[in-house]
C-alpha cells in the first residue's frame, strides 16, 4: 500500500519550491538543493511519524538554504544547489544525533559547581 506521503502531496510541494526558485532575491539553486536534501532525509526517515517528517522536512529545508553560502566560502564546493543538499541532508542528521547523545550526558557537575573529578 501507498505511503500517505504519495505522488499526489509531494507534487504540489515540489511545484512550490520550484515557483519561489523563481522569485527575484532567491538562490534557485540553493532552494531546491536544499529540498532534495531534506527530501531525501525524509524519505528514509520511515521510523518517525507523518507530522515529525514534515516539520524536519520544513527545519532541513531552512537550515540547508541559510548554509549553502557559507559552505561554499568555506570549502571547495562551488555551486550553492550541492552545498544546500548535503547541509540540509546531513545537518538534521547530525543535530539528532547531537540531540540524542546530550540526553545521556551527565552534566549534575555543572550545577555542583565543578567537573566530577576535581
Amino acid at each position: 500500500m501507498a505511503e500517505p506521503t504519495s505522488l499526489s502531496s509531494a507534487v504540489p510541494v515540489a511545484a512550490g519550491v520550484g515557483l519561489a526558485a523563481l522569485l527575484p532575491g532567491i538562490d534557485g539553486n540553493a532552494l531546491i538543493g536544499a529540498f532534495a536534501g531534506a527530501t531525501l532525509f525524509v524519505v528514509s526517515a520511515k521510523s518517525l511519524p507523518l507530522w515529525q517528517r514534515a516539520v524536519y522536512l520544513v527545519v532541513s529545508v531552512v537550515a540547508g538554504y541559510l548554509a549553502a553560502p557559507d559552505i561554499v566560502r568555506s570549502l571547495p564546493v562551488f555551486s550553492t544547489g550541492v552545498a544546500a543538499f548535503v547541509a540540509s541532508a546531513v545537518g538534521i542528521t547530525v543535530t539528532l544525533a547531537l540531540i540524542e547523545k546530550s540526553r545521556s550526558l551527565d552534566l549534575g557537575w555543572l550545577r555542583r559547581g565543578g567537573p566530577p573529578n576535581a
